[in-house]
């Protein structure tokens, strides 16, 4: 040890100042005051503002059986969607007198079993999972540590837990209505792989059934993009304005904010104008959609709000909320910009 740093005290610095014994201070910070005379715990808060004695909040914690630490597992930090909820998330727990602990997948399946042995490995109290979504390593891993799990996003099949998510259904009925309502006819939805994530499945089916509801008016198709293949994507706009013809306008859905920075980049290659040449509507409201042509219409998901209902959700079976698992899905809000501006009659 430096000889200048002086050594910080200890809970055995603290009994022999005050003249009683470690299990004594470890009442007294432990909140078991009852258990001490009126003289003995003033003398034990004496010793502790003379030696500028803290307490270890970890240790505390696992006195009383509880780390109050939160895992949260995301399945790509990177993603706006994935930090955004992080924060909501974790202001929750910060009010609720926890913290959060984050393992970050980089969208590697493989790691989710290694992610929940490792937070285990911490103590914690329970998990918020943003994971992949497929596969039985979750669901596999949080029965074996049987400790509490709310769902956020992506459904896992066959686990049991709390689910908090956008409402795909209805924002995806919120974007097919605002794009027909401006004259937009010839649609085209615009996801990643599907690959059995829920949240994908979810949309694609939602779009699907909007084509249904509508008829007469809208025409659509659901095209999948591939990290990488630009040309795909480009020839799958291309074919949408041949499908439009004259006479119906063509505008895209995009899934996620990943796919509307893939057709930004398509439709710069290819010199065409949002609200021009084709329509849009985006999910997920990045700070840059509005700096992106005239101004790109989106689907805002309540980000914040999700992760503070993951974490309020966790936090009640921590106290001992028992019954079915629930679900929670919020409305998203349509952000109106130039690229979906009404064509005309």
């Amino acid at each position: 040890m430096n000889r200048g740093t002086p050594r910080r005290a200890t809970i055995a610095d603290v009994a022999r100042a005050a003249g009683v014994s470690k299990a004594t201070v470890s009442r007294f910070f432990n909140h078991r005051e009852r258990l001490l005379s009126d003289d003995i715990a003033a003398r034990v808060q004496a010793a502790t503002e003379q030696l500028g004695y803290v307490p270890s909040p970890m240790a505390q914690a696992l006195s009383r059986g509880r780390s109050r630490l939160i895992g949260l597992i995301v399945a790509d930090i990177t993603n706006p969607y994935s930090v955004a909820v992080l924060r909501g998330a974790e202001k929750a727990c910060q009010e609720a007198g926890y913290l959060v602990m984050l393992f970050n997948l980089g969208n590697e399946t493989g790691r989710e079993r290694e992610a929940i042995d490792a937070l285990t490995g911490y103590q914690v109290d329970g998990f918020i999972l943003n994971t992949l979504g497929r596969g039985a390593g979750v669901v596999d891993a949080v029965a074996t540590h049987g400790k509490p799990a709310v769902l956020v996003d992506r459904r896992h099949a066959g686990m049991h837990a709390d689910f908090v998510s956008l409402d795909n259904a209805g924002a995806m009925a919120q974007a097919c209505e605002h794009l027909l309502a401006g004259g937009w006819r010839e649609l085209l939805y615009v996801t990643e792989p599907q690959k059995g994530v829920s949240t994908r499945r979810e949309r694609a089916a939602a779009f699907a059934a909007c084509m249904t509801a509508y008829p007469k008016q809208a025409r659509g198709e659901v095209f999948e993009s591939e990290e990488g293949a630009d040309d795909a994507l480009q020839d799958a706009l291309r074919a949408l304005r041949r499908r439009a013809g004259k006479t119906r306008r063509p505008a895209v859905v995009a899934g996620n904010a990943v796919v509307t920075l893939r057709v930004a980049a398509a439709m710069r290659r290819l010199g065409w104008r949002f609200g021009q040449e084709l329509g849009f509507v985006g999910f997920d409201d990045p700070e840059w959609a509005q700096l992106i042509g005239p101004g790109l219409s989106t689907i805002a998901q309540p980000t914040d709000e999700i992760g503070r209902a993951a974490a309020t959700c966790l936090i009640e079976r921590l106290h001992g909320l028992e019954g079915p698992a629930r679900q929670m899905l919020l409305p998203g809000a349509l952000q109106v910009r130039g690229s979906s501006a009404p064509t005309g009659p």
